[in-house]
Order: structure tokens, then sequence, then C-alpha cells
């Protein structure tokens, strides 16, 4: 299979048109088409550290979440952090392709991989915007019942919550949901679970009446990490495919 026909196979999984106006996304960097690609890195985002990996392992193609290039390039040269991995990446004639907010929205992507990790049933799409997901937990429990239980199906460090109600109808949005909170609200949830939030967003919520879990940017996305893998898998049986986790970060 080719760097193309394997584009256009995923893009049929998560089309172009549920992709966000202000987001780029689709192939970030390829210096041939048509090459035959065999084996492929999935990860979160396209860190340095994941550029490396794929160069020290001979990979032809990284698949991420987060756009490798986001902001206009208008030059490519070494001095700047973007430029310097394209740079490398095209020198190693390796492919990027990047599927963010069509992800997000897509039948299967972020936000549904998340609502089943959780438990959730009933769940629908937001007919406003298809990035939400709304759902039900099995039955009303404490808050800060459900929040334990989102740490640790997650396998997060952290999560901050705030509210004052039980939690069973959820608002989920992986990443930052912060511009759903209205959402949430005019759908009668009692619960936004999304990975960060503003201090404001959090503070705000609780008066608004909906209880919040803010459960860390990359936990709540890095999950469909799998399902990318498994889609590249239905499609491309032969295909050598590997995950790497692009999380470096440390806490205390």
């Amino acid at each position: 299979m080719t760097i193309k026909s394997l584009y256009d196979e995923l893009s049929k999984l998560y089309p172009k048109n549920l992709r966000a106006e202000w987001d780029n996304d689709g192939i970030m960097c390829c210096d041939n088409l048509d090459k035959s690609v065999s084996k492929i890195l999935v990860a979160l985002d396209v860190t340095m550290d994941t550029v490396d990996y794929a160069i020290d392992n001979e990979f032809d193609l990284i698949i991420s979440h987060h756009p490798l290039v986001f902001s206009s390039q208008k030059s490519l040269t070494p001095d700047k952090f973007t430029q310097r991995k394209l740079i490398k990446l095209i020198k190693n004639n390796i492919s990027v392709f990047s599927f963010h907010t069509r992800l997000d929205a897509a039948d299967g992507g972020v936000n549904d991989v998340l609502c089943n990790l959780l438990g959730l049933i009933n769940v629908e799409r937001d007919s406003i915007d298809p990035v939400g997901r709304i759902g039900c937990l099995n039955e009303r429990i404490a808050l800060s019942t459900f929040a334990e239980n989102v740490k640790k199906t997650l396998n997060t460090p952290f999560v901050l919550y705030n509210g004052d109600r039980d939690a069973y109808k959820v608002y989920v949005v992986g990443g930052d949901g912060k511009d759903l909170i209205n959402r949430a609200i005019l759908l009668e949830a009692d619960t936004l679970l999304t990975g960060r939030a503003s201090y404001n967003t959090i503070i705000d919520a609780k008066d608004m009446g909906l209880n919040i879990i803010e459960a860390g940017h990359f936990f709540t996305e890095n999950p469909v990490c799998q399902k990318i893998k498994n889609d590249i898998l239905n499609i491309y049986p032969t295909a050598m495919v590997e995950f790497y986790n692009s999380y470096q970060l440390k806490n205390i």
C-alpha cells in the first residue's frame, strides 16, 4: 500500500468534512506519495523524541492526533523548532499524517473511545458541535466516586473536579473542552468531563450548576491511538504498526 492510498482509506474513517475550519491536519509532510509503506508509528504527538525513535527504528510513516504543522510556516530552516522536525523527517524519508478535530468528531474517534472506556451508555453525538458526546452512567454516583473511577480508568496521575451534584448524565470532550460548557448545560448534563479547562471555567461551572472533571489533555486523548492502530490493521493487515508514548512530562 502506498502513502497516498493509506491516507485515502483512513480519510474514509475520519472524513475531512468533520475537520474544524480553524484546524490544520492531513498529510503533514511526504517526499513521495507513491512510496510503499510497511512500518507505521502511531503517537498522540510528533515530538522530537517521536521523530528520533521513528528514524532510529526505520519507520516509513508517523500517524498522530495532534498536528505536526499547525500554524503557517513561511520558511524551512533549522532555526525554528517545527521546521527542524520537518527537515529531519524529510531527510529520512518519513511521512507524517495528523488527524485532529476530524478524529475528535468521527464515529469511533477520540470521544467515542473515551465514552466506551468510562462505561457510558446511550451515547449520542452533539448535534450542534459534533466533537462532543453525551451519555449516561449505569447509575447515579457521587462526583468524587466518578472522578476516582476516571483517574483509575485513564491511568492519569491527577484529576481536578468541582461541583455539588451527583454524576449521571455526562458530556464528554477529550482534550481542551472549556468552550463546550454551554453545550453541556443546554443538553442538561450534570457533569462535563474533559482533558483541560481554564481555572475560570472550573470555577464558573459549579456556579452554573454543572460538575466539571479535568483529567488531563494527554490522558483523555491518548486512548484513541489504539483505535488508530486497529483501523490501520483492518485496512492493511500485513503492516507493522507500533504505538509510541509521546508523554514525557514528570509529576511530583
